[in-house]
């Protein structure tokens, strides 16, 4: 479940999840189980605006346990419904996150892939981005786990 590393600007991730493409897929669509998994572990979200289409805005705040907010604005540039989600996240740090879901058989291999400016910026962000994507997955095994409820 490590990060693959790639020379390049790209913090790249894989997960397998026990839960089919619709599911993993309705996990990011439906705005209630996003904002219960989005963000490393134990941060909470309020979302400001959720417009889930090619085009839309995504406006919400990451609140961390300690009680620090952190501000974050993206575009959803491609939805593909069960297959491909194409996220840039316009605030700084600018990044650009592509999700691909493939069906295995009755699981669906996830993977991140999260674009930054360039090497350098992705080499700064390593050591925060790395784990804190972990985490988001972790949390989104859990809902899944759980069936989304």
């Amino acid at each position: 479940m490590s990060p693959t590393r790639i020379p390049d600007a790209t913090l790249r991730t894989e997960r397998l999840f026990s839960a089919s493409p619709q599911q993993v897929f309705a996990a990011f669509e439906q705005a209630d189980q996003l904002a219960r998994w989005w963000g490393p572990k134990d941060f909470s979200n309020s979302f400001e605006r959720f417009e889930f289409r090619p085009g839309g805005r995504w406006i919400f705040v990451m609140h961390s346990p300690n009680g620090a907010d952190y501000p974050n604005e993206s575009v959803f540039r491609e939805i593909e419904p069960e297959a491909r989600i194409v996220i840039e996240h316009v605030a700084k740090p600018w990044y650009r996150l592509t999700v691909t879901l493939s069906a295995r058989g009755e699981q669906t291999q996830l993977v991140w892939a999260q674009a930054f400016e360039s090497p350098e910026v992705a080499a700064k962000m390593r050591g925060l981005a790395e784990p804190a994507n972990e985490q988001n997955l972790d949390r989104l095994q859990a809902l899944l786990a759980a069936g989304g409820s």
